[in-house]
Parts: structure tokens; C-alpha cells; sequence
């Protein structure tokens, strides 16, 4: 007898559909999976099995094949273990095959019949509704992230009897009222605990305004960190469709709280300087999302920049640009979203006090290899570079900054100034800009105009970071309410590469 039921399989980001064929026949007793499933997937033959053992349901000594179509998709994962048991069952004839159809099937099985959670399972969901479905059944344990999908009936099991009771007969099953929970958020980090580096803070919050990348330079101890800390708190709340976009990677890569499953925040991502590049970039066997997919909407921050191995640092060139990252493997190419600000910090040299040659005890060659560890083209992508000065004891002791929300409500004006801008383009932020669009949205004065040739010939700039220039002038002056760029903006955002060339010219 054969049965079919409907299942998926996460690759990358994507999400394909599986169809799980099971057929009992005559012959030697055996249990055969096909369709190139991973060694994983095979041993669900194993754990299916023994659960039905140890639920006294008796299989037919007859042979049974399993196959999963498409047979050129690798099957990884141990969410197929509850898709092969309802295709045995309804195969063996404990089931009617009919009551299969139109529904997805995910989760892992346990020796004694128990279903266990399983990561992804927001993303197998969305491709049910997308698959036109009428209901999907996920372990109990991935209810709340399963019920986040809107228009779409979710049916949670905890083990394999209830997962019978209810194919048998669904109008009888009863399932248990589940309670949404919330968690609260800790609390924020404020930006009125940051004492002096005015500076500093203006060129945070016109990063956060326009998506800028930002570079912080400064000795030890300036505060660069605690500055970095605080980012998130500027930036506009999530609205709902990005938080599902970011639930959804933090799923996959099996992040998310059990309690309150919906990412609320936005991210802060600050991977140590030992982090090896696939860890960076995401990867494995079956690419699973690295730190730059996870700070998506978000900020990525590099502590200690060029303590970072090269090898890593360059991996974050295509992204910078793109605002994607591409991962090939034999079996195909994976496209991971990683749409966010990096904010890296640094010292000047090994010891940090550069160029203070009363307290730095560096040679100029160890300074030179230090700063030569970030390459010109990964600064050319750091939009704007500012520098953290040594905090000044009447600093320490004078009255607090400006706090987080303040800051916030002007982000979100020049937010908002932006979106209307750019409606019928393909981007957000002024840091999206490109090609012709430059040219489109960032006029500028006679003055500006002059500025800009006059510094473009003297610093000798790349075109690359011409263009930055442009965009966090056209960033600066969106803050001031002008929709030209005049001599001013460029002014400041000139002010923001001449750092670069103080340390590495």
C-alpha cells in the first residue's frame, strides 16, 4: 500500500518542499529510505521503529520503502522523523491515506514516542501557508513560534499517540489552550551614562540616521565600547513584518527563546576577535547563518578590529556592499540576508596610545603593521571614521548626556524623511544608495560642489569613497532639514574620513 505526505527541508535561508512516500509490499522484512537523505535523516528508521515498539503499534513484517521527492535535494535534519512515521502508518493501513493530504509534517522522535521541537520550524511553517495547506502539525514544543504565522491553523503533538488521535480523528481531539507569553526586555543601556565624546556622539547618531558603517579609533578606555553598546537603543523599534523576517533567521539558526519566540529587538551581534571566518559568514555542511546574518536590521560590532584575522575581516567586503552574503557549497548556492551596520573600534597601535608619543611605547613599524591589518578597501567601506578622545576628569564629573530617546525621536524623523524619498526605489536608507541614484539624491551647492573637487584631488580619494562622502553629506543634511547639500555637510562629512588619513596615510 502507499501513502504520501507533505514535508520540508531548510537550506540556507530557503525553504523547499518534501514529498514523503511510503510503501509497504511483500517481501523480506526491511526498512529502505531513498532519495538522497543524509545520514540523519536515515537514522529515522531507527528512532520510528522503536517508537512504535514502545507504543505497541505493531508494523506488518512486509518491506517498507521510503522515499523523498525530490530526489536531487539532500535531506538534512531530524525534522523528518514525524513525516515517516505518518507515511508508514497510513502505508500499513493504520491510517487513512486521504486524511493526509494538505498537510505539512515536521519534528523529531524520540525512542518512547515523544515529539521534540525542532529549529526552523517558522520557516516550514510560511511555506506551508505558501503551499496552500489547510493545516500544518509541529511538535508542541514550537507551538508559539509555529502560531506567529497569521491565517495559518497550527496543530502541536508531544508524542506520537496524540499525533494518531488526532489523523484518526480530528474533531475529537482536544488540544490544550496555549498561553502567549511576553518576556520582559532587561533593561536598556542609555546613552545619558556616556559622559564627554560630543563628537563621538554625533557621528554615532548620524550613522544610525542615514545606515552608515562607522570605525571608532581611540586608546583604551575612551568608551567605545560602552558607545557601541548603547546603538541599538537610538534605532527605531522593529515593526512586525521585520520582526518576523528576523525571527525567522534566528530559527533556523535555533536562537530563539521558547517562551516568547518573536524577535522584539534589535540585534547587537559582537563576536570575539578569535571568531574564525564561517562563523563570521555563516556555513557548515548545510549553511547555517553566521554573525552577519544575525545582526541583520541590526548592528554588528568589531571590538578590537585588526585583532581580527584578515582572512575574516575580508569576508566582510561583499556584504558591506550587497547587503547580502553569498555562500557556494557542491550542492548549490546559498543567499543569506545581512542588511546591518557595522561599528568596529580600535586602538592606534598595539599599546593605543598612537599618536601620543609621551605615553605610546611602539615602534613606527609595529604601528605600521598594527593599522596595516585593515586594508584600504575594507576602510573604504567604512563610511564614516571618528575618534574617541581620552574622557577628561571634569568630564567624568559633569552633568549626563543626552538620553537614548531624544536621540531616538530625531533617528526617526530623518527616518521618516528618508522613506518618503525613496518610496518607488528598492531601498531605505541613504547608506543603500547607488549608481545613478547617487546622482539623483544628493545635489549639491556651487560651494559644496567646489569643497568637495578641492578635497577629492587633495586626499586623493577612491570613488568609492567619493560616494560615502555624498551619502552621509546627504545623511548630515537631511538632519538639518535641507534637502540640498550644502558647503557645510560635505564640510562635516570630509571631517569623517580626514581621521583615516591622520592614521594610515
Amino acid at each position: 500500500m502507499f501513502a504520501a505526505v507533505l514535508s520540508a527541508v531548510i537550506l540556507g535561508m530557503e525553504v523547499h518542499p518534501v514529498q514523503v512516500e511510503a510503501d509497504v509490499s511483500d517481501g523480506l522484512p526491511s526498512f529502505t529510505m531513498v532519495g538522497f537523505p543524509s545520514a540523519q535523516v536515515k537514522e529515522a528508521q531507527d528512532r520510528v521503529r522503536t517508537a512504535f515498539k514502545n507504543n505497541e503499534i505493531a508494523l506488518p513484517p512486509k518491506r517498507i520503502t521510503v522515499n523523498f521527492a525530490p530526489a536531487d535535494i539532500k535531506k538534512e535534519g531530524a525534522g523528518f522523523d514525524v513525516p515517516v512515521a505518518a507515511a508508514v502508518l497510513a502505508a500499513s493501513g493504520i491510517l487513512e491515506p486521504e486524511g493526509l493530504k494538505g498537510v505539512m509534517f515536521a519534528g523529531e522522535l524520540s525512542l518512547n514516542g515523544e515529539i521534540h521541537a525542532i529549529p526552523g520550524i517558522l520557516s516550514i511553517v510560511i511555506r506551508a501557508r505558501e503551499e496552500k495547506c489547510r493545516l500544518c502539525i509541529v511538535p508542541w514544543g514550537n507551538m508559539r513560534e509555529a502560531c506567529l504565522v497569521p491565517d495559518m491553523k497550527i496543530i502541536g503533538v508531544k508524542n506520537l499517540k496524540e499525533l494518531i488521535i488526532f489523523l484518526k480523528a480530528p474533531g475529537k481531539y482536544r488540544q490544550p489552550c496555549i498561553r502567549q507569553e511576553t518576556e520582559q526586555p532587561g533593561q536598556e543601556l542609555d546613552f545619558s551614562e556616556i559622559r564627554g565624546q560630543e563628537s563621538l556622539r554625533r557621528a554615532v547618531e548620524i550613522s544610525v540616521s542615514g545606515f552608515h558603517n562607522l570605525l571608532m579609533i581611540g586608546p583604551p578606555g575612551a568608551g567605545k565600547t560602552m558607545v557601541a553598546r548603547r546603538i541599538p537603543g537610538i534605532m527605531p523599534p522593529l515593526t512586525f513584518e521585520e520582526s518576523l523576517e528576523l525571527t525567522k533567521i534566528y530559527s533556523i539558526a535555533g536562537l530563539l527563546s521558547p517562551t516568547d519566540p518573536l524577535v522584539r529587538q534589535r540585534p547587537f551581534r559582537s563576536p570575539h576577535h578569535s571568531s574564525p571566518a564561517p562563523a563570521l559568514a555563516g556555513g557548515g555542511r548545510n549553511p547555517r547563518p553566521g554573525e552577519i546574518t544575525l545582526a541583520h536590521r541590526g548592528v554588528l560590532f568589531l571590538d578590537e578590529m585588526p585583532e581580527f584575522s584578515r582572512r575574516t575581516l575580508e569576508i566582510l567586503r561583499q556584504p558591506l556592499e550587497d547587503r547580502v552574503i553569498r555562500i557556494s557549497r557542491v550542492y548549490g548556492t546559498y543567499t543569506f540576508p545581512a542588511d546591518f551596520i557595522l561599528c568596529a573600534a580600535m586602538n592606534p597601535c598595539p599599546c593605543g596610545y598612537y599618536p601620543d608619543m609621551n605615553r605610546c611605547r611602539c615602534t613606527s613599524g609595529q604601528v605600521s603593521r598594527y593599522l596595516n591589518k585593515i586594508s584600504q578597501p575594507l576602510l573604504d567601506r567604512l563610511d564614516l571614521c571618528a575618534e574617541a578622545e581620552p574622557v577628561s576628569f571634569s568630564s567624568l564629573n559633569g552633568k549626563q548626556g543626552e538620553a537614548s530617546d531624544r536621540i531616538r525621536k530625531r533617528v526617526e524623523k530623518v527616518h521618516e524623511i528618508q522613506r518618503n524619498r525613496y518610496q518607488n526605489e528598492n531601498i531605505q536608507f541613504n547608506g543603500e544608495l547607488k549608481g545613478n541614484m547617487i546622482e539623483a539624491y544628493c545635489r549639491t551647492d556651487d560651494q559644496g560642489k567646489a569643497l568637495l573637487e578641492a578635497a577629492f584631488d587633495r586626499m586623493d580619494f577612491s570613488a568609492r569613497a567619493y560616494h560615502r562622502i555624498l551619502k552621509v553629506s546627504r545623511t548630515i543634511a537631511d538632519m538639518e532639514g535641507s534637502e540640498l547639500i550644502k558647503k557645510e555637510h560635505i564640510g562635516e562629512a570630509l571631517s569623517y574620513r580626514a581621521f583615516d588619513k591622520k592614521y594610515w596615510s
